[in-house]
């Protein structure tokens, strides 16, 4: 199974995740042929030169190709490339698993914390663009774990 990794990668905190759980899902299953844009020297060296075109070029290439699309969904908002990424995916009616681990997902049974919305600003919650998930779950998932980002991909391949 080819599958796309989609994640922002700039930061060294992203850069060594994305590094840390594809090592991982590849050693939970070493058939899978997981493509990390980050290893992709040809257009993400920064010390060298690569432009738009050649990115979406390359990137869109191993994207189109894939069976499966996993996308990372933490952070402030949804990184703007891989919401592109879940857009193409969705167009191409390639599955896509969305790997959201933010801890602000937790207590949505707590009436504090429920409560707390009809204050402004006070939203304990963290928000994730609705279309976006929207297309994630039309054709796929969405996980709160390693764990079950594993046993969601290992449900693809069987």
């Amino acid at each position: 199974m080819k599958i796309y990794f989609a994640n922002a990668l700039f930061s060294q905190a992203d850069f060594e995740y994305n590094t840390r759980l594809v090592a991982e899902l590849r050693q939970a299953d070493p058939t899978l042929s997981i493509y990390l844009p980050q290893e992709n020297a040809a257009i993400n060296d920064k010390n060298a030169y690569a432009n738009a075109e050649m990115i979406a070029q390359a990137d869109t290439e191993q994207l189109t190709a894939s069976d499966l699309v996993i996308a990372i969904l933490d952070g402030p908002t949804i990184d703007v490339g891989v919401a592109s990424e879940i857009g193409v995916a969705f167009a191409k009616q390639i599955p896509i698993i969305g790997l959201y681990t933010d801890s602000r997902q937790q207590g949505a049974t707590n009436t504090q914390k429920i409560a707390a919305l009809q204050q402004i600003a006070e939203n304990q919650f963290h928000y994730l663009n609705l279309y976006t998930v929207g297309l994630i779950k039309s054709n796929g998932a969405i996980v709160n774990s390693t764990d079950a980002l594993i046993k969601a991909i290992q449900e693809q391949t069987h």
